[in-house]
């Protein structure tokens, strides 16, 4: 087995803010990975008395070791108990009904020597090979179909679709989110690698358009997750006038997680 891990803050003066492990249990049958990406706060502040990065490390701390220790539960109910269970820690000093309370995006994946087992939440990305070199991007594109009016202002985004019917979902303080992942299990014998990118990493394919998804994954392999992230930050500086980058940051915290079984 084969794991690289990269994961890169936007601006080097900030702390980044996305989480990323690969749990390998002492038996050594089968394994996890964690991907988040936390939501950057708006200015006027979260309800919250606690960091993004306090946040993610607390919510995929806890992924880690449930998605380990607890092979047989589903994907969807570990998120469940580990928003519960991060929700709890801060519950009484923080206001976790605000829309902007720290939140993630979130992508999971288990294999075991029978299967693989996978759940997106939000925009990041979880591309998977098969053995014939296929690659299958699996997404939760709510956020992606929504008509960019309902985006123009973050205070439009947390009354319309922010964790509402109809908009888009992110881990934030609601157990009953997990439901809203896209989820699902393949054959072990159908899976040769991985590739769980946050959007910062998936820039490549999404804002650049250098490749494709087949293409970004082949990089990976070839060159390394940290080949990625490079050519994604050169891309960004080469966008002075932010025709690709439009309204979205400069620099984003770039993370990608590549496991070949």
């Amino acid at each position: 087995m084969r794991t690289e891990l990269v994961s890169e803050p936007g601006d080097p003066d900030r702390p980044n803010e996305d989480y990323a492990s690969v749990g390998l249990p002492a038996s050594g049958q089968g394994g996890s990975l964690v991907v988040l990406d936390g939501v950057t706060p708006p200015r006027d502040g979260t309800g919250c008395l606690h960091s993004v990065p306090w946040f993610t490390a607390r919510l995929g701390g806890a992924l880690t070791e449930l998605t380990v220790s607890l092979p047989d539960v589903p994907l969807a109910d570990l998120l469940s108990r580990a928003i519960a269970r991060t929700a709890e820690a801060h519950a009484d000093s923080c206001d976790l009904s605000h829309p902007r309370t720290p939140q993630a995006t979130v992508v999971l994946a288990r294999w075991s020597p029978a299967s693989v087992e996978y759940l997106v939440l939000s925009d990041s990305a979880l591309l998977v090979e098969s053995p014939a070199g296929a690659v299958t991007a699996l997404l939760d594109d709510r956020l992606a179909l929504l008509p960019r009016s309902a985006l123009a202002t973050d205070a439009l985004v947390d009354a319309t679709v922010r964790n509402k019917e109809g908009g888009f979902f992110t881990a934030a303080a609601d157990p009953s989110v997990a439901a809203r992942a896209v989820t699902g299990s393949l054959p072990r014998e159908e899976v040769r690698a991985l590739l769980a990118l946050t959007d910062g990493a998936a820039r490549w394919v999404e804002r650049f358009t250098e490749g494709d998804w087949p293409d970004c994954l082949t990089l990976v392999r070839k060159e390394g997750p940290q080949a990625l992230v490079d050519r994604v930050r050169e891309r960004e500086r080469a966008d002075t006038d932010r025709l690709l980058l439009g309204r979205g940051k400069r620099h984003d915290d770039a993370t990608a997680v590549y496991v070949e079984l």
